[in-house]
């Protein structure tokens, strides 16, 4: 059967409850180095406000996927999920749903002005001209037992420098209230926001009071080096299993912060404030200014058994005019 000719017998629809074992199945084990979020994130997708879940099947088979989510007020769409069955990569059947997908968000949302989507897998040139690129993170990742945190944490902090002989200013966590408002701030958005950016798991969102709620979902824990003017702030995901190993947990740190000591700060209260609740195997990412990723990396070394998941990676954050 042709590339055509498969496009051709696709069905386009709404994924569902029952659809879950199939999307679950499209990722291979060791696609998405391991960090397939699908089986963690369908059921939360499914009932979130304001997102849309797509699936192409052919014969009842779901063989791709891709959800919009409205933000910004409803001016934006990020889309996120985007994945094909192994069989059918390169067949035309991907850009065929992101077609359908484009198309119904032009019918049904014209209020939709902008496309919005984060990538990691350094697209091609010919990718990126399609595109604007609005902000880049670089990425620290690492992994470890959850017994090995605990003396990872306790090493990094005991290298922290003292001020005239004292320790450093604790970091403060901020409660939901506190976070919104500093968030919003035009210290933060201006000084600490890449190109004015909240980024939060691979969803980048404008510092606009439409999109608190949809941080207020996300339960995130937030943490600053100080309170007011803060030079770091920090948001954490809760973490959720993965298919890397039968116990792994991943979670994600975004710091926007240009002071290395402050980020590594703020980097090590999250964790802090993690310890207690973990359990098996934890593979964790941080993203951060591109400029602070040598420092962090650096500091990061350690006699703890924390390894580094991978090298250098960036993510980019890219958007298009629907």
């Amino acid at each position: 059967m042709s590339s055509a000719q498969e496009v051709c017998d696709v069905v386009y629809g709404f994924a569902e409850e029952q659809d879950f074992q199939q999307v679950r199945s499209i990722c291979k084990s060791d696609d998405l180095d391991g960090l397939d979020y699908m089986a963690a994130m369908f059921h939360r997708w499914l009932q979130e406000p304001g997102r849309l879940v797509f699936i192409a099947k052919m014969k009842d088979r779901v063989v791709a996927l891709e959800s919009a989510l409205q933000v910004d007020g409803g001016q934006t769409v990020v889309l996120q999920g985007f994945r094909v069955v192994p069989d059918l990569r390169g067949s035309g059947i991907g850009g065929a749903l992101q077609r359908h997908v484009t198309n119904y968000i032009r019918c049904h949302f014209p209020q939709v002005s902008v496309v919005r989507l984060s990538r990691g897998d350094r697209p091609s040139p010919q990718s990126l001209a399609k595109y604007r690129l609005v902000a880049k993170e670089a990425i620290v990742s690492l992994c470890c037992e959850t017994a090995d945190l605990g003396p990872f944490v306790a090493e990094l902090r005991s290298r922290l420098p003292c001020l005239a002989g004292r320790p450093p200013p604790s970091p403060v966590i901020l409660s939901q209230q506190q976070a919104e408002a500093l968030i919003l701030s035009d210290h933060v958005i201006t000084n600490l926001l890449p190109n004015k950016t909240i980024i939060n798991d691979w969803e980048p969102l404008k510092p606009v009071e439409a999109n608190l709620e949809v941080l207020r979902r996300r339960g995130l824990t937030w943490i600053v080096d100080r309170e007011f003017e803060p030079t770091a702030i920090s948001l954490c995901t809760t973490p959720y299993a993965v298919p890397y190993r039968h116990d792994a947990q991943h979670f994600n740190i975004n710091i926007f912060g240009h002071s290395l000591a402050s980020v590594r700060a703020v980097f090590l209260a999250q964790l802090e404030v993690l310890l207690p609740s973990l359990q098996g195997y934890q593979i964790f990412y941080t993203y951060v200014d591109p400029a602070v990723w040598p420092g962090l990396h650096q500091v990061c070394q350690n006699n703890s058994n924390v390894s580094f998941f991978q090298g250098y990676s960036e993510e980019l954050i890219l958007e298009r005019d629907l």
